[in-house]
């Protein structure tokens, strides 16, 4: 956007006490997740996961996936960082027909705990 000033960052980077951006290799390269610490945790997850049709959560995997490894491994890191209490809910950037007339999903800390990161999303 014009007049904008980009910040990079390896990892995370704090906006403020309650919200931080964290790298993630996705979807694309440069793909980040946005996490806000109040309603007990939300995550804004864009394309990285997803709803799919049976309802799960998922990492999107494409033909065109950037470093699937390092994405399922970003998955992991995700439920090292958080806890059943810190992580409520996944806001996902896409497929959110696949919640049924909600807008996040529910019990996070809980759904990214039983992903299987072995199957593909598309």
């Amino acid at each position: 956007m014009p007049g904008l000033s980009i910040t990079s960052f390896e990892r995370e980077f704090s906006l403020a006490s309650n919200c931080q951006a964290m790298w993630t290799s996705g979807h694309s390269p440069g793909s980040a997740c946005l996490y806000y610490s109040p309603f007990g945790g939300v995550l804004f997850s864009g394309r990285h996961l997803l709803p799919a049709p049976d309802g799960k959560l998922k990492p999107l995997k494409t033909a065109k996936t950037f470093h699937w490894r390092r994405q399922t491994q970003n998955v992991q890191s995700l439920l090292t960082k958080f806890s059943p209490e810190t992580l409520s809910w996944i806001c996902p950037g896409a497929n959110i027909g696949f919640l049924r007339g909600k807008l996040a999903v529910d019990q996070a800390y809980q759904r990214l705990s039983q992903l299987d990161l072995n199957t593909r999303s598309s």
